[in-house]
């Protein structure tokens, strides 16, 4: 139904970068996709489960359910793609 009425899916999706500092610098840096804790928009978001919605989990629970301090999602909503490409790009910027 999604694909229906919205003309393309969305999609949800994770990746890691090497550890919670660096996730946190890529984070930060963010500026089309929407630094949030939730799901569920029509923009584009970027969680960081460790500082946000796992919190409180204790760090070995996280590890065991493949919730690392690296570890950030997106969730892709209706921005233009190369919009959020360019995004993405320039937060990968921060780490290097």
């Amino acid at each position: 139904m999604a694909a229906r009425v919205l003309g393309k899916p969305g999609a949800l999706l994770c990746f890691g970068v090497a550890g919670g500092l660096a996730a946190r610098r890529v984070y930060d840096r963010f500026g089309v996709f929407v630094r949030a804790a939730r799901l569920g928009e029509v923009s584009s978001l970027v969680p960081h489960p460790a500082s946000f919605s796992h919190k409180g989990v204790p760090a070995a629970e996280r590890a065991r359910l493949g919730i690392g301090d690296g570890m950030l999602r997106l969730s892709i909503g209706l921005e233009d793609e190369r919009d959020l490409e360019a995004d993405l790009a320039q937060a990968r910027d921060g780490i290097t």
